[in-house]
């Protein structure tokens, strides 16, 4: 006589796990990590091997010694996300002590005084990036030239496309915005003067990223599109109306956009749950980066955007819920 085995659920058993999608994300990652080892040299990989070990560090250190966790969580890859893209958010030449300054923000600030993975608020990267900028505003704001493969901190700088694009409103002068590289350029990164971010130089390479975690189902395509396509259109307008605006193809090509859609914008923690919020959510990303280039103090625009939509978070999900198993649709 067989037995009837009764267990608690769940029963059905998936593939996911927070390893899983967190490894995936950093295989994404690589193409532009190797690109922006190609264009930068020594000085990138100064920059991104800080910067990981830093993060990783203060999680374990913070979990172990102060927050007096029994299962550390530095194995999961999220800290090593959390530097990379901390890395991926600044400049080549940028000293080795701004760095780990940084990744504490990041880690200990933005993470851990949440209770760690899965609690932030806010994408910690991104809160190490704004809160060296707002320190560090001068070091932040200096771009290294590409092909500078053996300069670190003696790079020589230059003005970066973002900057052309703000000196072009500021003048009211359009023939200023001749002076910006043309779409291939920014596309593979090959730009003659300064070039932003060390992970922002190849949009290219962040695209493949995106193919690589929609093929393995590790985000959709709602807040990556629903970026992409607001600054576009919205780019798109401002140049008809006025050709002191830079074109729509230059807007998503230059900066952090690629990178922030892709990347940052798309964190499971500070990112809406459905479908409608994460397009929601995308839209007003979108929407506020065009606002803050165009008429904020900064060029960039698109950490302030994100991580003023993930303070929204919390609102767009209780507003825009899933429908519950069984419930009659309105």
């Amino acid at each position: 006589m067989s037995k009837l085995i009764v267990s608690l659920s769940p029963h059905a058993h998936g593939t996911d796990s927070v390893e899983r999608n967190m490894y995936g994300v950093i295989i994404a990652l690589i193409p532009a990590l190797l690109m922006s080892f190609y264009f930068f040299g020594i000085g990138s990989v100064i920059v991104s091997t800080t910067s990981v070990a830093a993060c990783v560090f203060f999680e374990w250190a913070i979990s172990k010694y102060i927050l007096k966790q029994e299962r550390l969580t530095i194995l999961d890859g999220s800290a090593v996300i959390t530097g990379l893209l901390l890395a991926f958010n600044l400049p080549s030449n940028l000293p080795v002590w701004i760095i780990l300054i940084g990744a504490l923000f990041a880690i200990g600030v933005a993470k851990m005084t949440f209770g760690g993975l899965g609690n932030n608020l806010f994408n910690p990267a991104l809160v190490g990036r704004c809160a060296l900028l707002v320190a560090f505003p001068a070091q932040m704001t200096t771009w290294p030239k590409v092909g500078q493969r053996w300069a670190y901190l003696d790079a020589e700088t230059g003005a970066t496309p973002l900057s052309v694009m703000k000196e072009a409103i500021k003048s009211g002068d359009a023939s200023v915005l001749n002076e910006l590289p043309d779409s291939l350029n920014l596309l593979i990164g090959t730009l003659p003067e300064g070039s932003g971010a060390m992970g922002e130089i190849c949009a290219a390479a962040l695209l493949l990223g995106l193919v690589y975690m929609l093929w393995k189902k590790i985000i959709t395509w709602h807040i990556p599109v629903s970026i992409i396509a607001t600054v576009f259109v919205i780019a798109g307008l401002l140049h008809m109306a006025n050709p002191i605006y830079a074109d729509p193809l230059s807007e998503i090509l230059s900066g952090g956009v690629m990178l922030g859609a892709i990347f940052m914008a798309t964190d499971y923690v500070t990112s809406p749950m459905t479908a409608k919020g994460q397009i929601i959510y995308g839209v007003a990303i979108g929407f506020l980066t065009i606002v803050i280039r165009n008429w904020g103090a900064y060029p960039e625009g698109m950490s302030f955007a994100i991580l003023i939509m993930n303070a929204f978070t919390p609102l767009i999900n209780n507003y825009v819920k899933p429908k519950r198993y069984g419930e009659v649709a309105k």
